[in-house]
């Protein structure tokens, strides 16, 4: 559909072409994980500190033998297979992430070797970083360029990841990791509302990685909270303007939505957040509710408490419907950075049935700190088979996260810690068995002295993936790393 659409637009000069958007999706969530009711125990923190008060169930993490470009080639491979695309049909790669491997080489340029393999080296686009934002910058990106004169009929893909860890303490159970692979062209299944976004961008220190030998951030927390919570506000308030002026209103609010999804850095921040747009629809309103009248004139102040509770309580009802069902994968996998958002999306379309998404809106508000925002919205097709078969690709979520393995809290920091120590050295073999990976997953085969990484895929085959003696035949094959007979 999009070549149709590309060359109609050269016959006959079309501006751009239609309902321009996401046409298919895959996510790659690593198959460990571990319980947050275990981690309150082993910590020695109250009850329900992590899974009542970050509203968390479990997190998921990479062992040392993952790294963000084998994430990145498992969801890219993954959806490349899944819906049979042909590598010569994608004009433009953009990698979203935070996770720096490299302090000049892209993500992407890794990608590349998945796609010069089938006589394809025609792709633009590079890496976008800054904080959980490089996925939503990306994704706009190739929008743009779909919709732009550079359009040559191809399909772009978008691919947002991270791995989300953090030093043992307070900050660590809000981790976690994965990737999400978007398809974006013509037609699409859920189309960028054109016009209909609002961004904000500032300068301040609330969450950054100055210590490029550690994957670990320096973080204000209370400050982190402040400016999440006040770019929401702008840039709400920014596309409601956007959206009223559209559709000849005088004003909008949420009702604009179907569903609304937020970046989550833990699942309580969003239901926070749902209450934040509540206020700022009810003080932008001529209601008056009389215990709700107090807080009408105090909207600077992002950390009071009275007032989070009282509009969490008020709209509660309005989250359970439009919200809660986004944070199936959030809340089993944790924060994945730059993938959250897109991740939160996804549990949508598993959550509910084809016939409760089909031609629905879905509000979304990206956040990166530093800091980086946007409030958009996505139209899902009025196309009900389209949708059956969208949800359909996606079905495998909620098996695969029962499925995972669950290891302990004791050997979750001896993986951290093996982590924390190696990740970033030269002349190494991974320790992680990889027969304790999923199936078709990349994982690191060897890092040489010259810090170059080659990758190996598990077999879909075989019931194992090679062992050491077959990794040590796979490093002296004359294959590509990514090519080896095992992929």
């Amino acid at each position: 559909r999009a070549k149709q659409w590309y060359q109609r637009r050269v016959r006959g000069g079309m501006t751009w072409p239609e309902s321009v958007g996401i046409l298919a999706v895959e996510v790659y969530i690593p198959n460990t994980y571990v319980s947050h009711q275990e981690l309150e125990s082993y910590d020695k923190v109250s009850t329900g500190k992590y899974t009542i008060g970050l509203g968390q169930t479990g997190m998921g993490f990479c062992s040392d033998a993952e790294d963000i470009c084998s994430l990145s080639l498992t969801a890219v491979h993954g959806l490349m297979e899944k819906h049979n695309i042909s590598y010569k049909d994608i004009g433009h790669l953009q990698v979203g992430t935070e996770t720096l491997q490299d302090k000049s080489k892209a993500v992407k340029t890794v990608l590349m070797e998945l796609f010069v393999k089938h006589g394809n080296s025609d792709i633009e686009g590079v890496d976008c970083i800054n904080a959980c934002y490089g996925g939503t910058a990306a994704l706009f990106n190739a929008i743009n360029w779909v919709e732009s004169s550079s359009w040559d009929g191809r399909y772009a893909i978008v691919v947002a990841a991270d791995i989300a860890v953090y030093a043992s303490g307070a900050a660590r159970p809000t981790g976690g990791a994965g990737a999400v692979a978007m398809l974006v062209g013509a037609d699409a299944v859920l189309t960028m509302e054109r016009g209909l976004r609002h961004t904000h961008m500032d300068h301040v220190y609330d969450f950054y990685k100055p210590d490029m030998t550690s994957e670990y951030p320096r973080v204000n927390g209370k400050l982190s909270i402040e400016c999440f919570l006040r770019a929401l506000d702008i840039t709400y308030k920014g596309y409601k303007l956007k959206a009223a002026r559209k559709e000849g209103k005088e004003r909008i609010n949420i009702n604009h939505f179907d569903f609304l999804t937020f970046h989550s850095p833990y699942c309580k921040l969003v239901q926070k957040s749902f209450a934040r747009v509540s206020y700022q629809d009810y003080v932008s309103s001529d209601s008056v509710i009389d215990h709700l009248e107090q807080y009408r004139h105090i909207q600077d102040d992002y950390l009071n408490r009275d007032l989070e509770k009282a509009f969490i309580t008020h709209s509660k009802a309005d989250f359970e419907r439009m919200t809660a069902p986004s944070l199936m994968i959030p809340r089993n996998v944790g924060n994945m950075y730059t993938a959250t958002l897109y991740s939160c999306i996804v549990s949508l379309f598993v959550s509910k049935r084809p016939e409760e998404i089909t031609d629905k809106r879905i509000g979304a508000f990206s956040y990166g700190s530093g800091l980086a925002s946007s409030f958009f919205s996505l139209k899902v097709s009025s196309d009900l088979e389209r949708v059956r078969r969208f949800c359909s690709s996606l079905s495998h979520i909620t098996e695969f996260l029962e499925k995972r393995i669950k290891v302990s809290p004791v050997v979750f920091e001896r993986l951290m810690k093996e982590r924390e120590e190696t990740h970033h050295l030269p002349n190494r073999v991974p320790s992680y068995p990889v027969e304790r990976l999923g199936n078709r997953t990349y994982y690191i085969l060897e890092v040489d002295s010259e810090h170059r990484r080659k990758y190996a895929r598990t077999s879909f085959f075989e019931p194992h993936p090679p062992g050491r003696t077959e990794r040590d035949r796979l490093l002296q094959s004359e294959c590509t790393s990514h090519y080896c007979p095992h992929m």
